[in-house]
């Protein structure tokens, strides 16, 4: 018989009886996590639009925000931590998601598992119905959905959980994601920590005022601090560019953003439950504000920062040959003028984190992609010896360049130190989508000409980007695009400059390609109107001026191999031809549907802008034998954690399965660099075959074994090392061990060769790029001006797959935030704060996915491999464009195209 439930709101979760005492109207997404400790349920919105608190009550999925816990009185709760114990179907799912590499952040896993769980279990919908109220920033659904059909035909053969480079095998951190393990940022905070709340300017600019601070914080019971700029002991600045750190962590006087924090309260979780900010005392006056570049570098336009004139930040310039020369003497030339606007990173986890101080020490633990960055910047910040500041990253539930920004830490650092104890914080959506960085608006002029041949003769490109009130990314942007404007083409005449301009918007920083989506749209859509002039197919026209081994960029680099490209293009001929054929086909029957196939390609430098750019990784060996693998390299969902656990293990001689990772954290794990810029399967995997090749040879250095073909094991306390019909033991007992408990150490570091970039942008900016061609189907319903996209094929260069299921969970994210931004995302400060009004793509939106894997071997890429992440975003928007403007006869220049856009668009070219 089971134990009775204790009185108070009773329900049953779990199948064990809990009870319950919320304050009215609470949540059953706060009392679940909170009072009954089932962070499992997580928090992405508080407002029904992502489903990431998706539970079952009574069978039934429901989102647990929209849900009082009095509601829940006498029924039946189920949460995956649960479900994945007792449920068959469950556990069918865990196993499915780890085989398809469904759960990549994992953030939204929990949601995603729990809706397919009661799909299973009747099956009264289809699968996409089923899983449609759970929002997905990371895999693009398709991973979800073969995992999802896995599980309901029976499953299937399981991945291999270990194996060596190149194989699929399931991620190492999958278990905790699938079973609701995984702890975020605000899953790491103990009940009844004490809160901070920061108080943001209501207007994009504002000067301010504060009442009576302390008599707000002596009299209002619950409120045991109060923070400002005053409680800075260091420099009240941050930013991630040294020289434009122009940041404020409290804004004194004057505001520059919607959103920007001026103070901060901490108090008891009870007062901040119902905490007003419109209580807190200041007193605001909106003063005028420039939003957008044209506005902002008028001759009378207020100005954000001294020492920037005309609100310019900063810019990059490349040029080779002549370009405006060639353009005159051009057989054919086009020109457009091309607008995108603020893209919101939506992760599905806003910022969170946790503080203590600890022997006078201040430890933060919170979502990020740079740790060592963040410790950086709080030594500067707390003005603090950084030996007493400790960063521990939790999961991190998305990020896409946003969460390199720190945006929490300060505020719960300086509260931690001011209360002397530990403290929490959470951001809501609202505050999340005002507060942190955008993906760069653009404002794009580029004009390119062709000889009779259909070779590329002349490109000009000029480019504003609306960095927003402060510099963030602003100058890796304004520096990054005039190097990648080209394409991965051979362009002997070139000019491009592009600019970074400030404005009273949110901070623009760095999405998934740093500028260069923006410019590839204006570029790629251009390419086929240029190839319409001149008779020639969109493909043939760019297998024509395709880069080529020993070809010269436009900043006089030279690859002597793997330059992929061309064998990119060639990927897509078959799938290219099939594709025009159908889409005669389909539009042969006429009809308010047209379909149409549109191609594009793009290319990115992995790792920073011709800037140091190391990682270093440490390993080690314990006396009993344990294989330690330190690996800091922040996993935000890529697969950061396998993919160089794969690359280590190559380098050592033994399998996956030997290593036992140490994750990020400043007190014990190397700097192993930011997440950004595709740079950790190149970089910190460069770093980390050092590291496995120092201590390989360490260790057969001491059986005296000279062979490439040694495979290494543990054993007890030994290693045994095979070679060939011989076995080698080296006894690991009585060995002295280091300060971190290691008989056998290695570290090592690896910074990728570049050289700085002169006045015309030559030089060597990335030691590799890797390349990308998309081919997408589309069919446009001409009634209404909505897109349908119908396929991808996506062909890939990425040198050497160390993974492939990683790969391909790679293309198919990168493909549904680039298809966001083609057709639907736009944010507008100040409209468009929430997840309702700001949409992304649902599992409704992406269609079938192609990922054709190209291995053009890279010098200097370990074992050949090329960074990824983000060169999948880039080519994705102008596929579909160009598709769009085939099918239906229009010229696209403004994304997202909208309904409304695309009717204007196609009334235009009617001449109606």
């Amino acid at each position: 018989m089971k134990d009775a439930a204790p009185e108070g709101i009773a329900f049953t979760l779990n199948n064990k009886p809990v009870q319950a005492s919320p304050t009215a109207g609470e949540r059953l997404s706060a009392t679940l996590r909170e009072s009954l400790g089932a962070r499992d349920v997580k928090i992405g919105c508080n407002a029904g639009d992502c489903g990431a608190c998706t539970v079952l009550v009574d069978g039934a999925p429901v989102c647990a925000c929209l849900m009082s816990t009095a509601q829940a009185e006498g029924r039946h709760v189920e949460t995956l931590s649960g479900l994945v114990q007792t449920d068959k179907n469950t556990q069918a799912l865990a196993e499915a998601f780890q085989n398809h590499g469904a759960a990549q952040c994992g953030i939204c896993t929990p949601g995603m598992m729990v809706s397919a769980t009661a799909y299973l279990r009747d099956k009264n919908s289809s699968m996409e119905d089923a899983l449609g109220g759970v929002l997905c920033r990371c895999t693009g659904y398709r991973k979800i959905l073969d995992a999802v059909a896995e599980a309901a035909a029976g499953g299937a053969e399981p991945l291999a959980k270990f194996g060596g480079m190149g194989q699929s095998i399931r991620r190492l951190d999958g278990v905790p994601k699938v079973e609701g393990r995984e702890a975020f940022g605000d899953d790491v905070a103990p009940p009844d920590t004490p809160v901070v709340h920061v108080i943001r300017a209501p207007f994009p600019r504002a000067s301010f005022e504060f009442g009576d601070l302390e008599g707000f914080r002596t009299h209002t019971n619950g409120v045991l601090a109060v923070l400002s700029a005053a409680d800075i002991k260091g420099r009240n600045c941050f930013g991630v560019i040294p020289p434009f750190a122009d940041q404020p962590v409290f804004a004194v006087a004057e505001t520059r953003f919607r959103g920007e924090a001026v103070a901060a309260v901490v108090g008891t979780p009870e007062f901040m439950a119902r905490f007003d900010p419109a209580e807190f005392p200041v007193i605001w006056q909106e003063l005028p504000s420039v939003m957008d570049c044209d506005t902002a570098m008028e001759p009378d336009a207020p100005q954000l920062h001294s020492g920037r004139s005309g609100n310019v930040m900063t810019g990059g310039f490349v040029q080779c040959g002549d370009a405006d020369r060639a353009l005159d003497a051009a057989a054919h030339r086009v020109t457009g003028s091309f607008s995108t606007g603020f893209v919101e990173h939506a992760y599905i986890e806003p910022e969170a984190g946790f503080a203590t101080v600890t022997d006078g020490r201040v430890e933060i633990h919170g979502c990020t992609q740079a740790p060592v960055m963040d410790l950086d910047s709080m030594e500067e910040i707390l003005g603090m010896d950084r030996s007493r500041i400790r960063i521990v990253p939790t999961a991190v539930g998305g990020g896409f360049g946003s969460k390199l920004d720190i945006s929490m830490q300060p505020y719960l650092a300086l509260a931690a130190l001011k209360v002397n104890g530990p403290v929490r914080m959470a951001y809501s959506r609202a505050e999340s989508m005002q507060s942190t960085t955008k993906r760069h608006p653009a404002e794009i002029r580029l004009t390119i000409g062709a000889d009779p041949s259909g070779r590329l003769q002349g490109f000009r490109f000029d480019g504003l980007f609306n960095t927003g009130a402060y510099a963030s990314w602003g100058p890796t942007v304004a520096n990054r695009v005039p190097v990648h404007a080209s394409g991965p083409y051979q362009i002997p005449d070139y000019r491009a400059e592009a600019k970074g301009i400030h404005t009273h918007c949110p901070p623009a920083g760095a999405f998934r390609g740093f500028g260069v989506p923006q410019a590839a749209i204006a570029q790629e859509v251009l390419f086929d109107e240029l190839a319409a002039k001149l008779d020639l197919d969109p493909l043939e026209f760019r297998e024509i001026n395709a880069l080529e081994n020993g070809v010269p960029t436009v900043c006089g680099q030279v690859f002597e191999q793997g330059v992929g490209i061309k064998a990119c293009f060639k990927a897509l001929r078959g799938p290219w031809a099939d594709a025009l054929a159908e889409v005669a086909t389909f539009n042969a029957k006429g009809g308010h549907m047209r379909r149409g196939v549109g191609i594009a390609a793009g290319w990115y430098g992995c790792g920073n802008t011709s800037l140091p750019n190391p990682s270093t990784i440490k390993s080690g060996v314990r006396e009993d034998g344990t294989i330690m693998l330190h690996q800091g390299a922040m996993d935000i969902g890529q697969g950061a954690n396998t993919v160089i656990s794969q690359i280590f293990a190559q380098a050592l001689g033994c399998d996956v399965k030997y290593l036992r990772l140490i994750g990020a954290d400043t007190d014990v794990t190397p700097d192993a660099g930011k997440t950004s810029a595709s740079r950790q399967t190149f970089v910190s995997g460069n770093a980390a075959r050092l590291s496995g090749l120092a201590l390989r040879a360490e260790i057969l250095r001491r059986c005296n074994v000279d062979s490439a073909a040694a495979v290494i094991e543990p054993m007890g306390g030994a290693l045994i090392v095979r070679d060939g019909a011989a076995r080698h033991e080296v006894s690991l007992e009585g060995l002295p061990a280091d300060k971190d408990g290691y008989v056998l150490r290695a570290e090592e570091s690896y910074d990728p060769p570049t050289r700085p970039l002169d006045k015309d942008g030559q030089g060597v900016p990335y030691a590799q790029f890797g390349y990308a061609a998309h081919l997408a189907v589309v069919d446009v319903d001409t009634r209404y001006g909505t897109v349908h996209p119908v396929r991808f094929v996506a062909a890939h260069d990425v040198g050497h797959a160390v993974n492939p299921m990683l790969v391909e969970g790679q293309v198919h994210g990168g493909i549904a935030q680039g298809l966001g931004m083609a057709l639907m995302e736009e944010f507008i400060p100040g409209r468009t704060e929430n997840l309702h009004d700001y949409l992304i793509p649902t599992i409704g939106d992406i269609p079938p996915i192609e990922t054709l894997i190209i291995e053009e071997p890279d010098a200097h890429g370990p074992y050949g491999a090329k960074g990824l992440g983000e060169h999948v975003l880039i080519p994705t928007a102008p596929a579909l464009i160009n598709a769009i403007n085939r099918a239906v006869g229009v010229q696209l220049r403004q994304v997202p195209v909208t309904p409304s856009r695309l009717k204007a668009a196609m009334k235009e070219a009617r001449h109606d």
